[in-house]
């Protein structure tokens, strides 16, 4: 199972999401293009009341294992059903890597 399919079970089973999201960027990247670089949009009613911090945290301690391991960065996007919603504007673009030669 590659690690967005894992990422996308664990957060589907734990936040519940009503939209989820989950882009692999790691050709955006130096080094070779495998499973390492993601941006996660994901709205769940469980981000109600929750600073942005918190919602970090949150999705931080599900995906702990992938974390530790082959994951070398994670973009959050979190909203919750109401932000979502009333939101005109896209998902922000991740920054380009200035770690390597790829521009």
């Amino acid at each position: 199972m590659s690690i967005a399919s894992q990422m996308e079970q664990k957060l589907t089973q734990t936040l519940e999401p009503v939209h989820l999201e989950i882009a692999n960027e790691s050709h955006m990247h130096s080094g070779p293009a495998t499973e390492s670089h993601f941006k996660v949009t994901i709205v769940s009613e469980r981000f109600k009341d929750l600073p942005l911090i918190k919602r970090h945290r949150l999705v931080n301690d599900v995906l702990k294992e992938e974390l530790a391991g082959r994951i070398h960065a994670l973009a959050l996007h979190t909203y919750t059903p109401d932000e979502w919603f009333e939101r005109a504007a896209p998902v922000p673009e991740s920054p380009a890597c200035e770690g390597g030669g790829k521009h």
